[in-house]
C-alpha cells in the first residue's frame, strides 16, 4: 500500500468487547505508514468491563477500577464521544451528534464495523423502565449501590413497619449470570451491612431473585444449578422460579404466580432489545439482530460489518446463533479486523468459528460456579477461577494492579457505605439549603451588603 494513497476509512461503532478488541487489532496488524483512517465512536470515552459491574454495586471493588480510558487504550484511532443518530448505506455515512444531540457530525466510511450491541427491554411491563434499576453500565452499578445504602440509612430510623420492610427488600428479576451474580452480591453487600444500622437486623432484610424459568442458570447443567441454587438459599436469598414480573403497583412488585411483593428496590437483568440506531438499517434482521455471513460481512451492504450483541452469527456446527458472551465478542473483534486488513491486501479471509471454552458465574462469600472444558468447579475454587479468569482479561496492568488491590482490601476490611453523590455545595444551589440554613445565610448575606455600603459611605 502506497503512502501516498487515499485513506481508507474504517469507523467503528461501540467501544465495547467487540468494537475495541477491533479497533486495537487493527491498530496492531496496520503499520504506522498505512493509509488508514480509524475512528471509534463510543457515547462515554472509556472501555467498561460489564463482567465487574455487580462488584461495583457491592462496594467489591472502586468505581474507576473497571473502566479504561479510550485514549490510553488507542494509539491512533480517533475517538468521537456521542450517539449514533442514524447510518446511511447508500451515501455510506454515519451521522453521530455530541453536546446532549445539540451537535451533529457526518462520518464518511469506506468500512463500517457495526458493534452498538443491545439495550434494555423492558417488554412494556407497568412501571418497570420508571422504576427497575438495570445493570448495563457503571451509572446503573453506582445508582443501585447509592439506592442500597440509602435505602438502609432511611429504615434505620424508620418506626413504622410497613414502610421499612419495602426499603430493606430488594427483587431482582432474571436468573441468567448477570441477575444471579447481581442478587448474589447485593445479599452479601446488604447483611454485612446491618452491623452498623442499630435499629436492623436480619429478619428485616428480604433479597429475591425472580426467573421464569425451572431453574437458575440453566446453561451450566443440573448439578451446578442445584448448588447455586442451594447456596443463595442458606445465605437468605429467597429463590422465586417459574414467575415473571407483570408490573409495579406502587411500591409492589405484581408477580405472574399472583405474589406481590413490597419492594423499594427492584433490578432489572431479564431482557435486552436491539439497539434503536439499528432500526433502519437495509438488511436482514433476526430478533432484531443484523445477519452476517461467516466472515462478519452484511451480505447486501457491502463495506458494512457486524459483530457483539447486534449481530446474529450463525454457528456451522449447530446452525443457532454464537451467544452474546465477552469471549465470543473479543474473538469476533480479531477476526473482523484480520478480514477488513486482508480484504485491504486482497488476501484471503477467514470465517469466524469458536467453541464455548467456560461459563463462570460468582453467587457470594467467596463462592462460584464455573463448567470449564466440561469440567464442574464450585465453592472457593470457582470463585477463585472466576476472579483470575476476568482479572487476565482485564486490559492494561494499571487496572490489573487496582482491582487486585482492592480484592485484598476486601478482605481485610469491610464494605465501604459511603453514598456518592454528584450533587454540588449546598450554599451553590439555594434549593438544596435546609429553611434554617437558608434563613443564615440570608442573614450573613445582608450584614456583608451592609457593611459593604457603610465602608462605601466612609469611602
Amino acid at each position: 500500500m502506497s503512502a501516498k494513497a487515499t485513506p481508507t476509512r474504517i469507523v467503528i461503532l461501540g467501544a465495547g468487547f467487540a468494537g475495541l478488541t477491533a479497533a486495537r487489532e487493527l491498530e496492531r496488524l496496520l503499520p504506522d505508514d498505512a493509509p488508514v483512517r480509524l475512528t471509534i465512536v463510543n457515547r462515554d470515552n472509556y472501555f467498561l468491563f460489564t463482567p465487574m459491574l455487580h462488584e461495583v454495586a457491592a462496594s467489591d471493588l472502586d468505581v474507576t477500577t473497571i473502566v479504561s480510558p479510550l485514549r490510553k487504550l488507542l494509539r491512533r484511532t480517533s475517538i468521537f464521544c456521542g450517539t449514533v443518530e442514524g447510518i446511511d448505506t447508500e451515501a455510506r455515512t454515519v451521522t453521530v451528534s455530541h453536546a446532549e444531540g445539540a451537535h451533529a457530525h457526518t462520518l464518511p466510511y469506506d468500512h463500517l464495523v457495526v458493534a452498538l450491541g443491545a439495550v434494555t427491554n423492558f417488554f412494556g411491563i407497568p412501571g418497570l423502565a420508571d422504576r427497575a434499576v438495570t445493570m448495563k453500565s457503571l451509572g446503573d452499578a453506582i445508582h443501585l449501590r447509592n439506592r442500597l445504602i440509602q435505602h438502609l440509612e432511611e429504615a434505620d430510623f424508620e418506626c413504622n413497619a410497613s414502610i421499612r420492610r419495602p426499603l430493606l427488600t430488594c427483587v431482582v428479576a432474571g436468573g441468567g449470570f448477570a441477575g444471579v451474580e447481581t442478587v448474589a452480591a447485593a445479599n452479601d453487600f446488604l447483611r454485612e451491612a446491618l452491623r452498623f444500622y442499630r435499629n436492623l437486623g436480619p429478619a428485616d432484610l428480604r433479597v429475591l431473585v425472580v426467573h421464569p424459568g425451572p431453574y437458575l442458570l440453566p446453561e451450566l447443567g443440573e448439578a451446578l444449578v442445584r448448588y447455586t441454587q442451594a447456596r443463595l438459599a442458606e445465605r437468605g436469598v429467597e429463590v422465586v422460579l417459574n414467575a415473571r414480573v407483570k408490573g409495579l403497583d406502587g411500591d409492589a412488585v405484581v408477580l405472574s404466580d399472583g405474589q406481590r411483593v413490597d419492594a423499594r428496590t427492584v433490578v432489572w437483568t431479564a431482557g435486552n432489545a436491539a439497539n434503536p440506531a439499528l432500526a433502519d438499517v437495509p438488511c436482514a434482521m433476526e430478533r432484531g439482530r443484523i445477519v452476517v455471513d461467516p466472515f462478519l460481512r452484511v451480505p447486501q451492504l457491502p463495506g458494512v460489518w457486524a459483530l457483539g450483541d447486534c449481530a446474529h452469527i450463525a454457528d456451522p456446527a449447530t446452525g443457532s446463533a454464537f451467544p452474546p458472551t465477552a469471549q465470543h465478542a473479543l474473538r469476533e473483534g480479531r477476526c473482523v479486523a484480520r478480514n477488513i486488513v486482508a480484504e485491504l491486501r486482497g488476501g484471503r479471509m477467514t470465517p469466524f468459528t469458536f467453541s464455548t471454552i467456560g461459563l463462570l458465574a460468582t453467587i457470594g462469600r467467596r463462592t462460584g460456579v464455573a463448567n470449564i472444558l466440561g469440567v464442574n468447579f464450585s465453592g472457593f475454587v470457582a470463585w477463585w477461577l472466576w476472579r483470575t479468569i476476568y482479572l487476565a482479561k482485564l486490559p492494561r496492568l494499571e487496572k490489573k494492579v487496582r482491582v487486585a488491590i482492592d480484592w485484598t482490601l476486601d478482605v481485610l476490611f469491610s464494605k465501604d457505605l459511603v453514598q456518592f453523590s454528584t450533587r454540588t455545595s449546598p450554599f451553590a444551589r439555594h434549593e438544596q439549603v435546609p429553611r434554617f440554613a437558608r434563613n443564615h445565610f440570608a442573614a450573613a448575606t445582608h450584614l456583608a451588603d451592609t457593611s459593604d455600603a457603610l465602608q462605601s459611605a466612609h469611602t
